[in-house]
């Protein structure tokens, strides 16, 4: 895969923290991929390859992040419980 470079400024307390140039530089990469993520601009298996890990690997990532795999409105929501409830009776007959 390709690079390009960037500058970049840290505030100096957060380098306090302890962590590396190349920890920073796979907090950010990982910031950016979740954020194009979260935002609709790239599928979840774009971003499991540009974070080179596999599909489920991405799963835990947006997990341990606190990041919803499916988010759906309230409204796609009770769609969803409605068509499984309607599967239930169909089933139950």
């Amino acid at each position: 895969m390709t690079e390009a470079t960037f500058e970049i400024r840290i505030p100096t307390p957060l380098l306090r923290y302890g962590f590396s140039r190349d920890s920073i530089q796979q907090r950010i990469v990982e910031w950016l991929v979740l954020s194009l993520f979260t935002e609709g601009y790239i599928s979840s298996g774009k971003a499991a390859r540009l974070l080179n890990m596999g599909r489920i690997e991405f799963l835990v990532l947006l997990r341990a992040r606190g990041i919803a795999y499916i988010n759906y409105t309230p409204e796609e929501l009770a769609e969803e419980f409605a068509a499984v409830e309607a599967l239930e009776i169909q089933i139950s007959q």
